[in-house]
């Protein structure tokens, strides 16, 4: 799996096509999510597009997200994010500001409104997650 950094580094040197065709293709590369778990229970509110997020608690005691949605770019989105926190413990997630780890991807200035509107509800379930598992 491409580190956050590692990412960092190759979309610091593309145009905004190539990072829109780099999120398309993070997101691409996250594991499949089974039909069964996208449920309303596992959709997060306030995205333009349907995104799931689910976890699962590992014997090691990480947390390990499953994700998808119905859109490629915010697909890529939730991929990203889900680098910042994944197979993590709870408490390390808890710790991760990920606001600040996706920072360098300049989203807001990348991406429309609609595109990035419902990051902070991603960041929210996630954190929400970790919580409980904490």
């Amino acid at each position: 799996m491409t580190t956050l950094a590692d990412l960092r580094n190759e979309y610091d040197f593309l145009d905004a096509d190539d990072r829109y065709r780099l999120l398309i293709d993070l997101g691409r590369g996250l594991e499949p999510m089974p039909e069964a778990l996208k449920t309303e229970a596992t959709l997060v509110r306030g995205c333009s597009a349907s995104v799931w997020v689910y976890p699962t608690a590992q014997a090691d005691g990480t947390l390990h997200f499953l994700a998808d949605s119905n859109a490629a770019i915010t697909k890529g989105i939730i991929a990203l994010v889900l680098l910042t926190v994944q197979d993590r413990p709870p408490t390390e997630i808890l710790a991760t500001d990920i606001d600040a780890a996706l920072a360098p991807f300049d989203l807001k200035n990348q991406l429309s409104s609609n595109r990035t509107q419902g990051i902070p509800n991603m960041i929210a379930l996630i954190k929400a997650t970790a919580e409980r598992y904490a």
